[in-house]
C-alpha cells in the first residue's frame, strides 16, 4: 500500500480567499440571507467551466462574484478562514499562504485598510485554532487600472512583517500587460514582499517570461504554459523560480482537456520548482490533497518524487527557517516510514 498522502507535510501556496470557502458554507450563508444561487453553484455543483474565451471567463468571474456576495459580516470572514485552515490541516498542509484582494470587500467592511486588518485578525485566529502557519498575499486585479494596484501595493507594504508576505496579480491575464503593473511590484519588493503574479495559464510562455522580466517574479501563479518553451523552463530551473501548478483548476478552466494533459511531469523533470495548489476549491470541487493524488495516480510520481514536490512547496514558501526545517524533517520521516 502507498504511503498516506494526508500524512505528508506540505505547504499550500496557491489558494484564493473567496475560492477557499466550503461549498456547504456557501449554501448555508446564502439561505440564511435569502440569497438566490444559480444552479451551477447549488444542485449542479461543481460548475462546468471553460474560460479559454471571453464569455467563459465572464461566467467564471460571475460565479466568483456571486460567491463573494454571501460574505457580508465580519463573522463570515472568521468562519471562512477557520474552516479553510481546518481543511488544510486535514490535507497535511502545515503552512498556508492565502491570497486576498481587499478591494472586493472594502465597501462592506469599512475600506481597504479595515478589510485587510479584519482578514489578518481572522488569519491569526484560524492559525491559533488549528496550529497551522498562515500568511497573506495581497493581490491586485489585472482587469483594473494599474493605479489601483499601486494603492494595494502600498497597503500591503504597510503590513509587511505583520503576516503579509507577498504581492500578487490575478484575474484574466489576457487583459493588462505585466509591465503595466511594474511600479506596484517595485513598491512591494522594496518593502521586502515576494512577487507572486499569475501568468502562463490562459496565455502562453511569453506571459510567464513577462512576469519574470517585468515584475521580478519570485514565484509564478500557475506558470504551467512554461512547459511549451524549453529555454524558459531552463531559466526557471536555473533561477529556482517556483510555478504554482493547479491541475484541477487547469482542467476546470479548459487550459487542459484532462488531468493527463497538464505538463506537471515535464516541468518537474526539467528541474522547475513546483508547488501544487488548489486555486479555488469552491469552483473546482477539489482541495489540495486531490492535487497530490493526481501526481501519484495520473502523473505516476513515486513516493520519493511526491516527497520532493512537498519539499519544493516548503522551500518556495515564506515560512520561517525554523518552520521550514521542521516541515522538511517531517517529509523525510514520511518517506522513511513504511507504507501502510
Amino acid at each position: 500500500m502507498p504511503r498516506p498522502l494526508h500524512a505528508l507535510p506540505k505547504a499550500h501556496l496557491h489558494l484564493h480567499f473567496t475560492g477557499s470557502m466550503r461549498h456547504a458554507t456557501l449554501i448555508e450563508l446564502a439561505r440564511e440571507q435569502g440569497m438566490h444561487l444559480p444552479d451551477a453553484l447549488e444542485q449542479d455543483w461543481p460548475p462546468k467551466l471553460r474560460a479559454t474565451d471571453e464569455r467563459g471567463w465572464f461566467r467564471f468571474q460571475r460565479l466568483y462574484d456571486i460567491a463573494r456576495s454571501v460574505l457580508t459580516k465580519p463573522e463570515h470572514v472568521y468562519r471562512l478562514l477557520r474552516e479553510t485552515a481546518e481543511d488544510e490541516v486535514a490535507a497535511g498542509c502545515q503552512w498556508l499562504e492565502i491570497q486576498v484582494d481587499p478591494s472586493g470587500y472594502a465597501q462592506r467592511f469599512g475600506g481597504l485598510t479595515a478589510t485587510l486588518e479584519l482578514m489578518l485578525d481572522a488569519v491569526d485566529q484560524a492559525a491559533a485554532h488549528t496550529g497551522i502557519g498562515i500568511a497573506v498575499i495581497v493581490a491586485a486585479n489585472r482587469t483594473r487600472h494599474p493605479l489601483d494596484a499601486n494603492t494595494l501595493a502600498r497597503l500591503a507594504s504597510q503590513y509587511a512583517g505583520k503576516n503579509v508576505v507577498g504581492f500578487g496579480l490575478s484575474n484574466d491575464e489576457r487583459r493588462g500587460q505585466a509591465r503595466e503593473f511594474e511600479r506596484a511590484f517595485r513598491i512591494a519588493k522594496r518593502a521586502g514582499l515576494l512577487s507572486v503574479p499569475h501568468g502562463g495559464e490562459l496565455m502562453g510562455p511569453r506571459s510567464v517570461a513577462q512576469c519574470v522580466d517585468d515584475l521580478g517574479a519570485d514565484r509564478v501563479g500557475h506558470g504551467v504554459r512554461a512547459a511549451e518553451d524549453e529555454r524558459l523552463m531552463q531559466r526557471l530551473a536555473d533561477r529556482q523560480i517556483c510555478c504554482e501548478i493547479c491541475p484541477t483548476s487547469n482542467v476546470g478552466l479548459g487550459v487542459a482537456e484532462e488531468p493527463k494533459d497538464v505538463p506537471l511531469r515535464k516541468l518537474f523533470d526539467a528541474g522547475v520548482p513546483i508547488a501544487l495548489g488548489a486555486d479555488d476549491p469552491l469552483l473546482f470541487g477539489t482541495r489540495l490533497l486531490r492535487q497530490y493524488e493526481l501526481a501519484r495516480e495520473v502523473y505516476e510520481f513515486s513516493d520519493a518524487e511526491v516527497a520532493e514536490l512537498a519539499r519544493q512547496s516548503i522551500r518556495s514558501s515564506t515560512a520561517p527557517e525554523s518552520v521550514r526545517k521542521e516541515l522538511l524533517k517531517g517529509v523525510d520521516d514520511w518517506l522513511a516510514g513504511s507504507p501502510e
